[in-house]
């Protein structure tokens, strides 16, 4: 056997060991790269939910009546990101020159949507009847709300009220997030 008989085999063993390495490679990074890909929404730290521009304090009357405002969030979940998405709606009242009351416009007692009666200067809950006052408080003792309404966090800031719109568990008398 002469050396030009292992010539070729010598010349290829480059390219072989190339396409070994490329190879492996690419079948060990590709599968871990999807994996992280996969459980990239795993991975994030939760958004908690900050505070929501809800209207322009222009808008409202010093000392004047509350108003319903929708509250508009961007959702994200896994992979989607969703702008403008109603989330809810709160009652904003102007208590001073630069103070806001914001109250959810869910009732404590089952989630039915509460009204604002002019007539009575108070909120009503057609569903089961439970009634409050301007600030939210219980103003029958025979209602059957567990809670007056929740008020929420509410900044002044630019000439526009901020919120921090979150929902609380119905039927309970303690305020806890949900």
């Amino acid at each position: 056997m002469s050396d030009s008989d292992h010539a070729p085999a010598r010349r290829n063993f480059v390219a072989k060991a190339a396409s070994i390495v490329v190879g492996g490679l690419i079948s060990v990074v590709a599968p871990i790269a999807g994996l992280f890909t996969l459980f990239d929404p795993l991975r994030r730290k939760t958004d908690t939910r900050g505070l929501v521009r809800v209207a322009s304090l222009a808008s409202l009357e010093t000392n004047g009546q509350p108003r319903k405002f929708p509250v508009l969030d961007t959702l994200v979940d896994a992979w989607n990101k969703t702008e403008n998405v109603p989330v809810g709606s709160v009652y904003l009242q102007r208590t001073g020159d630069a103070t806001v009351r914001v109250l959810n416009s869910v009732c404590p007692h089952l989630g039915c949507s509460v009204g604002y009666n002019a007539s009575t200067q108070g909120y009503f809950c057609p569903c089961h009847r439970s009634s409050f006052t301007l600030d939210g408080a219980i103003s029958d003792p025979k209602s059957p709300s567990p809670r007056g309404m929740d008020e929420l966090e509410a900044v002044v800031r630019d000439g526009e009220v901020w919120v921090r719109f979150q929902n609380f568990r119905k039927g309970s008398s303690d305020k806890i997030a949900v």
